[in-house]
């Protein structure tokens, strides 16, 4: 893939996105919003891909929203764009829609839209040199990239206030005190550990079963009676139960022997998928 401000890597299955403006802390822009949504479109359709990393170049995973056009920044009325989708949620809601399973490396600094992205991906690992900031109210502005659903949905509403309240920048060991990443890493090891652990998603389950499972867990979490789950549960069941997949997987564990589903992701999801109502922004 031809991008500019990232990089589209597929090895084994796995694809790692890594955000590239090194010189600049990979600072977030417009352009690097459109190329990480393509590339999910793109791994979304591409059956070889099984799980994705996010990870940044040099020395920082994102420094934020880039600054350089000065105090300006975030008003949108001074270039006479006007009240319009948040970039950084245009980004997670994509993520929340993602397929595939998806992992954070955050390797170094990750401020503002570089912490709250981070949010909408399934699993977050840390090197120890990573940073996290939600400055928010430092820059006189508030949390965006959906961030005030997702953040107190993974840390709780006291830590998610403490750290939005505060906009402190802290460390990888606070970070996975706090809820917000599964494990810390020594720099080289990072990658390698994520790498381990999408193989881990990879290899030997169905596509399709993690598709599913992944917008169910996610879209369960707004539901408001368990009831929700149970009718999705039911249709899941129903349709995978009698897919090429179930069977076998059920004959793999009968024979001993590794399984091989023939199911993809882009031609063989249940014909109720996305069950979920269409949102649009208002």
């Amino acid at each position: 893939m031809d991008y500019e401000q990232i990089t589209y890597e597929v090895e084994s299955n796995i694809l790692t996105l890594t955000l590239n403006r090194p010189d600049k802390l990979n600072a977030f822009t417009g352009k690097m919003m459109a190329e990480m949504i393509d590339a999910l479109d793109c791994a979304d359709a591409d059956d070889a891909v099984k799980a994705i990393i996010v990870t940044g170049a040099g020395r920082g995973f994102c420094a934020g929203a880039d600054l350089s056009s000065g105090n300006n920044t975030f008003n949108a009325d001074s270039n006479g764009g006007g009240l319009k989708p948040d970039g950084g949620g245009l980004l997670t809601l994509r993520l929340f829609d993602c397929l595939k399973p998806v992992i954070s490396a955050c390797n170094g600094p990750a401020v503002g839209i570089g912490a709250t992205m981070q949010c909408a991906m399934d699993i977050r690992l840390a090197s120890e040199d990573a940073r996290y900031g939600f400055v928010f109210a430092k820059r006189g502005i508030v949390p965006e990239a959906c961030s005030s659903w997702f953040l107190p949905r993974l840390v709780g509403i006291s830590q998610a206030l403490e750290w939005t309240y505060s906009g402190r920048v802290f460390g990888a060991a606070e970070a996975h005190k706090g809820g917000l990443v599964r494990s810390v890493y020594k720099p080289a090891d990072l990658l390698p550990a994520a790498r381990d652990l999408a193989h881990e998603f990879a290899e030997q389950t169905s596509s399709i079963s993690i598709a599913m499972i992944r917008n169910m867990m996610w879209k369960m979490l707004g539901a408001d009676h368990p009831m929700e789950a149970h009718k999705i549960d039911s249709r899941g069941v129903y349709f995978t139960g009698r897919s090429a997949d179930a069977l076998e997987g059920v004959q793999s564990f009968l024979d001993k022997r590794p399984a091989e589903f023939p199911g993809k992701v882009s031609q063989d999801m249940p014909e109720f998928f996305p069950w979920w109502e269409t949102r649009h922004f208002k």
